[in-house]
């Protein structure tokens, strides 16, 4: 499954010539392009998709949709270890 998770900006930085930002995505924290919306600031929310920052998102529209999806347990799925997840998933002792 691939989806669109809001997540909270952290840092900003440039990497050979692409704007690029540490994401916070409710204690997961994954490294993502901004080049489709590049002015975004540290502590702004953003919608990522596919490794990409694809629109901004207000924090309490992020903090709900977060709370479903790891309620949920899309957050494990989405960015959790896949061999590990299938492991488990097939009753296999870690």
């Amino acid at each position: 499954m691939c989806l669109a998770v809001p997540g909270r900006v952290v840092s900003v930085t440039e990497r050979d010539g692409t704007t690029m930002a540490d994401v916070d995505f409710g204690g997961l924290r994954k490294e993502v392009c901004l080049e489709y919306i590049p002015d975004v600031k540290v502590d702004e929310y953003v919608i990522v998709h596919v490794g990409f920052a694809i629109q901004r998102l207000d924090e309490q529209s992020a903090q709900e949709t977060l709370a479903n999806f790891d309620r949920l347990g899309i957050l494990e799925e989405e960015f959790g270890d896949g061999f590990e997840i299938a492991a488990r998933q097939a009753g296999a002792e870690g």
